[in-house]
């Protein structure tokens, strides 16, 4: 009876975790709601493009090493940009395979549909008060993707950047992103996507009402009520050419090289905050309240041109690590998520300037070096057995810190401002 009683509780205790596993892999619950805001799920921005171009797309393979090595810092959602090439959907099939070797695996993504004028990427002046013909096929194919893939998928960003007027060569009037969130938000209505998927549009703070009131018309209301949160992108590191008066010292206020350095950054951290609060104050002039996030911020860690030793001197790899550390810090505390721009260096951004920034907001190198803002995982073993590329994952400098402060410049003074 006893022996009976063993054989019947083991086949219990096995039917159980077997009945937990299944529930495991069929999990599809989760939604936005869940991972936005939550530090369990850190967040990114992810293209993983390892050459010149964007004509040769990373592979299934390529991808899934990046998944393990993002995962392994805590990383637990990313954000694509367009559906238009290969890559997305690759990413896709890439967290679904690893799901199925590991069903304890979670990786999500806010997908993005691109958006553009009339006559965008042309030899025509663009229109930028009619769309592009092509957006239809982008939102479509975004649809599909989301519908093909519902546990992975979990948001869909209409355009990026694409209202913000600097964006000379594609932007669109807010109507034109209206128009496709409200289709968007239709679909989950009438059942033809999943409802609990968050649909947003993901811009400068600028385009969200955050600054200048050009920008402050009916058509921006109605896309914040629209949305089911706001993704805005806050760049203080490019505003230390544009906007540099928040980033100049007082050649005062400190003593040390470093101690202005440090000074310097903490003033980037409040300047993306104050960038936030705007958007924010904005909303809430209009009697709306709704979840806003980050859809972008980053720090390069090199320049040869406006940020650089000979411009605003804001770009190496100690300044980078700071701003990394402050921005993790602040919205990880008041539950915001920020897609991290970006997860790896890619080269097809300026690809005529190896040295250009654009190149360089990655955390990692292209062979799969963790700067210097990764140095403490890289000690603690976190990406022991990973690699990138066929290498294993080692710090930059070879994680000679006094190399490295050698490329830190100290950020202009007032005077020398001044004087210029």
């Amino acid at each position: 009876m006893l022996f009976l009683l063993i054989i019947n509780f083991s086949c219990k205790t096995e039917a159980k975790k077997e009945s937990e596993l299944n529930n495991l892999k069929n999990k599809v619950s989760i939604s936005a709601k869940d991972i936005l805001g939550n530090p369990k799920y850190l967040a990114i921005s992810y293209g993983g493009y390892r050459t010149d171009s964007r004509d040769v797309q990373p592979t299934i393979s390529e991808i899934k090493e990046d998944m393990r090595i993002l995962s392994a810092m805590g990383i637990g959602v990313l954000r694509t940009y367009n559906v238009q090439l290969q890559q997305a959907e690759n990413i896709l099939k890439a967290i679904t395979e690893i799901k199925k070797e590991d069903p304890s695996f979670e990786m999500y993504v806010m997908l993005g549909a691109w958006i553009d004028c009339l006559n965008a990427w042309t030899s025509q002046e663009p229109n930028h008060d009619i769309e592009s013909p092509n957006n239809t096929g982008e939102i479509d194919r975004a649809v599909a993707l989301a519908n093909k893939y519902p546990n992975i998928v979990k948001i869909i960003a209409v355009g990026n950047e694409a209202m913000v007027h600097w964006a000379t060569s594609y932007f669109v009037q807010p109507n034109v992103i209206l128009k496709w969130v409200n289709h968007l938000q239709d679909l989950k209505q009438k059942g033809g996507l999943p409802s609990d998927l968050w649909i947003t549009s993901s811009d400068n703070f600028a385009s969200w009402g955050g600054g200048d009131t050009a920008y402050h018309k009916e058509d921006l209301v109605k896309l914040i009520k629209a949305v089911d949160y706001i993704s805005m992108h806050t760049y203080a590191y490019h505003d230390t050419h544009y906007t540099p008066a928040y980033w100049v010292n007082d050649p005062m206020e400190h003593e040390t090289d470093l101690q202005k350095i440090d000074a310097a950054m903490l003033r980037a951290k409040n300047y993306a905050i104050s960038q936030y609060n705007g958007v924010k104050s904005y909303m809430k002039s209009l009697n709306i309240n709704k979840p806003i996030h980050i859809g972008e911020s980053g720090w390069a860690s090199q320049s040869n041109g406006l940020y650089g030793k000979d411009g605003s001197k804001a770009t190496d790899e100690y300044k980078a690590a700071e701003y990394y550390k402050h921005i993790r810090e602040w919205t990880n505390e008041e539950e915001i998520s920020c897609f991290y721009f970006q997860a790896f260096n890619e080269n097809w951004k300026d690809a005529q300037n190896p040295q250009g920034s654009e190149n360089h907001f990655g955390l990692f190198t292209i062979d799969g070096k963790a700067k210097y803002a990764l140095w403490d995982l890289v000690n603690q073993g976190v990406f022991k057995g990973l690699t990138r590329n066929g290498n294993s994952i080692t710090k930059t400098y070879n994680g000679d810190k006094e190399q490295l402060m050698k490329d830190v410049y100290v950020p202009n003074t007032q005077s020398a401002i001044l004087n210029n």
